[in-house]
């Protein structure tokens, strides 16, 4: 099968789904209610016989404020297609597809641990990189890059980290991206007391 027949295959099969192509890559966005009945169909149907990652992203602002990223993949063909559905910060549940692909386990744990979204059904849903307990979600927009101060020392740091020579804070200057990263000044050099996100 082509990447033009699996694609013309789901397009009919679901034919309100949204289409998108960029740079080579298909993407299509479904309606929530329909995520779960499109990705068994990938794979039962159309071969995409695993799931290299599932992300997922917040636009702040917005509702939906979330979006949950499926990126499959279909081994003998080599294949890619991505899958998205908004989800409502009132209902942050998506239905797992664990039970399809054994390595969602995972991937749905850590979209739980650092943006909060639930996924129904799920065997195991807990925290994979933070503790249990943990009252934030660090991947959300109104998470501090510096952090949030824990009542927890005994496990993480209870001060808010400094951002000076963070990896994602750059030094105000006239240089490349490479002279701004913080880890390329030399020990001993003055950190400027104007510190900025660094460019994407």
């Amino acid at each position: 099968m082509t990447a033009n027949d699996a694609f013309t295959q789901f397009a009919e099969k679901f034919p309100g789904a949204g289409k998108t192509e960029f740079r080579g890559e298909t993407t299509f966005l479904l309606e929530l209610s329909q995520i779960r009945e499109a990705l068994a169909f990938c794979k039962s149907t159309l071969g995409f016989d695993m799931v290299m990652d599932i992300a997922s992203v917040d636009h702040f602002g917005d509702e939906p404020r979330f979006e949950v990223v499926y990126e499959l993949y279909s081994m003998e063909p080599g294949i890619h297609l991505r899958l998205k559905t908004r989800v409502s910060e009132d209902d942050l549940s998506v239905p797992t597809i664990s039970d399809l692909w054994p390595t969602a386990n995972w991937l749905e744990r850590e979209v739980y641990d650092m943006m909060g979204i639930r996924f129904a059904g799920h065997p195991d849903l807990r925290r994979i990189l933070m503790w249990e307990g943990y009252p934030y979600f660090p991947l959300r927009k109104d998470f501090p890059l510096e952090g949030k101060p824990t009542e927890a020392p005994e496990i993480a740091f209870s001060d808010i980290a400094p951002l000076a020579g963070g990896p994602f804070v750059t030094s105000p200057t006239s240089g490349n991206t490479q002279v701004r990263e913080p880890r390329a000044r030399h020990a001993g050099d003055e950190v400027p007391t104007g510190l900025f996100v660094a460019e994407p």
